[in-house]
């Protein structure tokens, strides 16, 4: 998943970040001051900067002004005052999004997730499928919907994964069969229909009118392609 530098000098709430973003499925490095923030930047080489603007050495601001000099990564700016001014002038140093103190994590995850999804290159999103309220991870193997993590089977993710690399595709039960299980035997529409069923348990709002998983009356199933 996506590598996530955390600039903050509060070191209760970096490390807090940094402990939810981790078991989120990031991978996360942090600096507790703007110098250092430049420097992570070029050695670590993130995908997605969460920068507070209140930082010793040099601001959130500064560091911005630096960093857009030779790079486009994403940045999120953090402020504890909120006000119309402090946001304006860090989206207009080049910030992508910003969040207010004090934040709930699943927000914060949130948002990352959307940025991501707007800025990473297509290379990147091969790996990371963004749908919906979904955020499938084929590297990591991990599912989570709005930020929280959901425990699938190995054939119900692969299964998932099958059907959202290609939505809108009608699949027979017979190919996500092959596909996720990877052979064919007695009453297979029967295992196919009980493992959609526990799908669309864990990842459905509303199972009776399916947003994610949809029936093909006498085909199969396919991703829905309107998410």
């Amino acid at each position: 998943m996506a590598k996530i530098l955390v600039v903050e000098d509060e070191e209760k709430l970096r490390k807090s970040v940094e402990k939810f973003l981790i078991s989120e499925g990031f991978t996360v490095c942090s600096a507790d001051n703007g110098m250092d923030a430049v420097k992570k930047i070029k050695a670590e080489i993130p995908d997605l900067m969460i920068l507070d603007i209140m930082l010793p050495e040099l601001s959130g601001i500064q560091v911005c002004q630096i960093v857009r000099q030779d790079s486009d990564i994403p940045i999120i700016i953090v402020t504890a005052l909120g006000s119309e001014e402090d946001i304006l002038t860090g989206l207009g140093k080049g910030a992508d999004d910003y969040i207010v103190k004090p934040f709930r994590m699943r927000e914060l995850v949130a948002r990352i997730q959307a940025v991501l999804r707007r800025r990473l290159p297509a290379q990147f999103l091969k790996k990371v499928l963004y749908l919906g309220e979904l955020t499938i991870d084929l590297e990591t193997l991990r599912l989570f919907k709005n930020g929280n993590r959901i425990s699938l089977t190995p054939t119900e993710f692969r299964l998932l994964s099958m059907l959202a690399k290609e939505p809108g595709r009608a699949f027979t039960r017979l190919q996500l069969l092959e596909g996720a299980i990877g052979e064919s035997y007695e009453n297979y529409e029967r295992v196919i229909d009980t493992h959609i069923f526990n799908l669309r348990r864990k990842i459905e709002s509303n199972r009776g009118k399916p947003r994610y998983i949809e029936t093909v009356f006498g085909i199969g199933y396919r991703f829905g392609d309107t998410i």
